[in-house]
């Protein structure tokens, strides 16, 4: 099996290849401080999160400190910034609903299909929606995965209402007493209000026939486009049922960084991390495990 080492192994690259740099050579711990600041930055960790990093580092450290010291010192800081919205994934009830949204091209299509893997391998059967009825592709490309998970897939016609769709879906999920429910949401840009909109009706639809549903509302972000996703993250935030947040795409890209402050300014739990393109490329979240993997 790949570790998350090797499928983290660009962003541990760029962090971790520059950090034995600073810390074998003879420069002070202040100008080490300055140049870890850089290091954080480029891997799009953000100045907001980075400087608060930073900041703590010279709270809790000493200059005498040895760089063994440093280093200890920035991976507990990492864990415990990560640590912070740590949260269960709440899909255990019985007929658990769980929907996916964010931008055209984040990965949600994937993320889903990975999740419905998972979850039916802990026994669970497992129903999909294709809820997007705008994307030429969209509901071929979730079916392609239910025929090739062998898991159900509920779809409608073309430009038909994705609350309606939701709705069909829901009325066979509960006939078939099945236990978990995803819902793939269309792809949209976080500005349009008319589709954030949609997103409140579909959401008030599984409600009004599951009343303790949505179970959880995953943001899914592309780790691939950096800070931008913590842009994208702030603007999604006006849709208010978001319970937690699932990072695409991290094993091809050099800024996995931008995890960090995702985690420090949006305050949502990340859940799952996606590391590949199979079904099986699907990690819960651990802090520490995360930070071990860009560090040690």
């Amino acid at each position: 099996m790949v570790s998350l080492k090797e499928r983290l192994s660009r962003t541990r690259a760029r962090v971790k290849g520059r950090i034995d740099e600073l810390l074998s050579g003879q420069q002070n711990r202040e100008m080490i401080l300055d140049e870890l600041m850089e290091t954080l930055i480029l891997s799009d960790v953000g100045i907001t999160t980075g400087e608060k990093i930073i900041e703590s580092l010279r709270r809790k450290g000493k200059k005498t400190d040895p760089p063994a010291t440093l280093r200890s010192l920035l991976l507990e800081e990492i864990i415990s910034l990560l640590s912070q919205q740590e949260g269960n994934v709440s899909l255990q009830a019985p007929q658990s609903v769980a929907m996916f949204v964010g931008i055209n091209g984040g990965g949600k299509t994937t993320s889903l299909a990975k999740l419905a893997w998972r979850c039916r391998g802990q026994g669970k059967q497992v129903m999909m929606v294709a809820a997007d009825t705008f994307r030429a592709a969209a509901q071929e490309q979730l079916s392609i995965w239910g025929k090739r998970l062998d898991i159900p897939v509920v779809r409608g016609q073309y430009g038909a209402d994705p609350a309606s769709v939701t709705y069909d879906a829901l009325k066979s999920f509960r006939a078939k007493q099945a236990d978990l429910l995803l819902i793939d949401t269309a792809g949209r840009i976080h500005t349009n209000a008319n589709l954030m909109n949609e997103l409140e009706k579909i959401r008030k639809v599984i409600k009004r026939e599951i009343p303790a549903a949505p179970h959880e509302v995953f943001l899914v972000l592309d780790a691939s486009i950096g800070h931008n996703a913590l842009n994208q993250a702030k603007e999604f935030l006006r849709f208010s049922g978001l319970t937690g947040i699932f990072i695409s795409k991290l094993d091809g890209t050099a800024k996995g960084g931008c995890v960090l402050s995702i985690v420090d300014e949006i305050r949502l739990p990340i859940k799952f991390i996606g590391i590949g393109e199979q079904e099986t490329d699907l990690l819960p979240f651990s802090a520490r495990e995360f930070a071990e993997a860009l560090l040690t």
